[in-house]
């Protein structure tokens, strides 16, 4: 499944530096108006979030949405426990796959959709160790040193 289509609101750059991507999914997420709103205003943080799967429900954890600026009382905690809207069958997929040594829930984005509704593209991944991160920032330059060839000539 395909993630980022759509306004995007904010990015988790650091996850495909940490985190080997095995599989992606997109994943609804439970919200309330002034969140939404709060995230219309792009203020949204991503960094250090991470999901687990309890009790055949998956939740998004340190997820910081900024409170709404007019939203006075009707403003909830910015960094609770959202909860992600996923098929059963993914939900059971996830829990199997979690349950394996080295593999996690890692959120890449969040956007809004074609229809106007905010979601989260999720990734099945595992942690790089230093030396694959070495492998992945040299091949990174020697693809980079080979379109710059290409360009020249």
């Amino acid at each position: 499944m395909a993630t980022g289509k759509g306004k995007p609101i904010a990015k988790n750059r650091k996850a495909r530096h940490d985190y080997e991507i095995l599989e992606t999914f997109e994943a609804g997420i439970e919200l309330t108006g002034t969140e939404v709103r709060s995230l219309r205003e792009n203020n949204c943080q991503l960094t250090d979030t991470f999901a687990l799967v309890r009790g055949g429900e998956v939740w998004l954890s340190n997820l910081h949405i900024a409170p709404f600026s007019n939203g006075n009382i009707a403003n909830v905690d910015p960094d609770r426990r959202r909860k992600l809207l996923l098929h059963r069958k993914q939900i059971r997929y996830l829990a199997q796959k979690t349950q394996e040594k080295g593999l996690a829930l890692v959120p890449l984005d969040i956007y809004f959709n074609d229809n106007g509704l905010v979601k989260v593209g999720l990734a099945l991944a595992r942690g790089k160790k230093l030396y694959d991160k070495r492998n992945s920032m040299k091949e990174r330059d020697m693809k980079r040193d080979v379109e710059r060839a290409l360009k020249a000539r």
